[in-house]
């Protein structure tokens, strides 16, 4: 019956459409970080230099999303993906054909960002079709679009091995331009979405104290996600691959482990939103980031077994998931009429915190101290204030505005 009446409040060919425009695009995102091992190996990096490298495309994202989640409320969510979509055709094109310079790479992967910017389109475009209380799950399943990582790190190795690793960007073209067609076709705008504004009235949400409250927070979940998801190869071949262990994992090995490990956090993002319906997206962050924190220092233990350190990052990347979920399901019911512009600032920031993490903090604590320990200390440091934190600002807010009579579960 719940099934039956969440199909029925919105429009599921523009959330499917928002799923795959999200997906494809996520996949093409993290290219970099899925081909990390073949393309440091041609340019012979640092460790510092390997962080920076994948990192690159999430800054990108990063910068890009705020633009495009202004221009899917100025123009409509359909009209943004399409141009989304099309601009991410010139970074592909050029890895196919170029990049043979690590300037090259760091350009290349600058204008990814096009495909990480499709974040502020695809749930903007779910989110209207859909009344509050599935806010939580329609999110969710449009957000699920961060199992295109998964794609990335599944096929790209593979590809790589066989035919080189620039071939994996011309590869890449093909499920693009699949997408383009269907979600053409597919896609509406939401009849409830309100009238364009001067640019001046989206800005003025970065007077509320909120929009950074709630940027800070997805720092910590998408962030965390996306960060050890392009940095994941780099970190499981560094420790159990077999340049450092004789008989150790292979890259195409690596690749495998790091799929298992994105797909639990990508799977895990809809059962984020559906459980936040349920009991509140405030309980749930509040439980998930102490579980993160947790995981965080387990991965700094460094177990022997490769099998046991995915059992930790995979549970560490599930609750990230299930984070980047319930902070969709409470973003709504606070923005509702800015949910473009907003998810395109918490999106940036999202994707500043997965640029941030390797460059910044496993890369360069790997080069200074030779090994990934202390960098996982800190992360799991970090996310731990963050609990604190986080268990205060959501006391004020039921204090304003996240009240029971509202009839939302926060």
């Amino acid at each position: 019956m719940e099934a039956k009446s969440f199909r029925k409040a919105g429009h599921a060919p523009s959330l499917l459409s928002a799923f795959l425009y999200f997906d494809v695009s996520f996949m093409i995102w993290v290219l970099c970080g899925a081909l990390s091992l073949y393309i440091t190996k041609d340019f012979g990096l640092s460790d510092t230099q390997k962080a920076a490298m994948v990192a690159i495309p999430i800054l990108g994202g990063s910068i890009f999303r705020i633009p495009m989640g202004i221009l899917a409320d100025r123009i409509g969510s359909k009209k943004a993906g399409l141009t989304g979509m099309f601009l991410t055709i010139i970074p592909l094109l050029w890895g196919w054909l170029g990049g043979s310079s690590l300037l090259q790479i760091h350009m290349i992967g600058f204008l990814l960002g096009f495909a990480g910017a499709s974040f502020a389109v695809s749930l903007s475009l779910a989110s209207r079709w859909y009344p509050p209380q599935y806010q939580g799950l329609a999110m969710g399943i449009a957000g699920a679009g961060n199992s295109g990582t998964a794609l990335a790190t599944f096929f790209g190795p593979q590809i790589a091995q066989a035919y080189g690793w620039h071939s994996v960007f011309g590869f890449a073209l093909i499920p693009l331009g699949i997408v383009m067609i269907a979600f053409a076709i597919l896609a509406k705008d939401a009849p409830n979405a309100p009238a364009p504004k001067p640019l001046k009235d989206y800005l003025s949400v970065f007077k509320h104290a909120d929009t950074w409250w709630f940027s800070m927070f997805y720092a910590i979940t998408f962030g965390g996600f996306v960060g050890f998801a392009n940095y994941a190869s780099i970190f499981f071949y560094d420790v159990y691959g077999d340049g450092a262990h004789p008989g150790g994992l292979t890259k195409i090995q690596v690749g495998y482990l790091v799929t298992i490990t994105v797909v639990a956090g990508s799977f895990f993002r809809p059962l984020g939103g559906w459980i936040a319906d349920r009991i509140g997206g405030m309980r749930l962050l509040l439980v998930l980031y102490s579980v993160i924190s947790v995981c965080a220092f387990a991965i700094a233990s460094m177990p022997g077994s490769f099998l046991v350190m995915l059992l930790y990052t995979s549970v560490m990347m599930a609750c990230l998931g299930m984070g980047n979920g319930s902070v969709f399901q409470i973003i709504p019911q606070r923005f509702s009429s800015e949910i473009g512009v907003i998810t395109g600032i918490v999106g940036a920031a999202g994707g500043l915190g997965g640029y941030l993490l390797p460059t910044y903090v496993l890369g360069p604590l790997k080069q200074s101290t030779g090994s990934q320990v202390t960098g996982f200390l800190v992360v799991g440091s970090i996310v731990l204030l963050t609990t604190l934190i986080f268990y205060a600002v959501t006391r004020s807010w039921r204090k304003s505005w996240a009240k029971a009579e509202s009839g939302v579960n926060f």
